[in-house]
C-alpha cells in the first residue's frame, strides 16, 4: 500500500523527532504530529524502552541581502560565567 502525493506532502511537513533506544543504543527519527511528540516510540529493532532526544534546529535559506544587513558580532566578551575571560 503506497502513499499518494497529498499524504507524502503532509508527512514531509510534520516535525521529526530523534529517539534513542536504551536496550540496543540505536538512534532513530520519527515524523509525527506535534500533538504526538511525547508519545512512546518503538525502535526499529522492536524495543519499547526509548527516550526522546533534544533536537537542534538548523535554519537555512533567506536572501543574501538580509545576511549582509545583520550587524557584525562585537569582539570581546561572550560566553562563560566571567564574560569570556578565564575562570581559574
Amino acid at each position: 500500500m503506497g502513499f499518494g502525493v497529498a499524504e507524502r506532502r503532509y508527512a514531509a511537513l510534520m516535525p521529526r523527532y530523534d529517539f534513542r533506544c536504551r536496550s540496543c543504543g540505536a538512534t532513530f527519527e520519527l515524523r509525527r504530529a506535534m500533538a504526538q511528540a511525547n508519545d512512546p516510540a518503538v525502535c526499529p529493532q522492536g524495543h519499547a524502552d526509548t527516550v526522546k532526544l533534544l533536537s537542534t534546529v538548523a535554519v537555512t535559506g533567506g536572501s543574501s541581502a538580509s545576511a549582509q544587513a545583520a550587524p557584525a558580532p562585537s569582539s570581546g566578551g561572550g560566553g562563560g560565567c566571567c564574560g569570556g575571560g578565564c575562570c581559574g
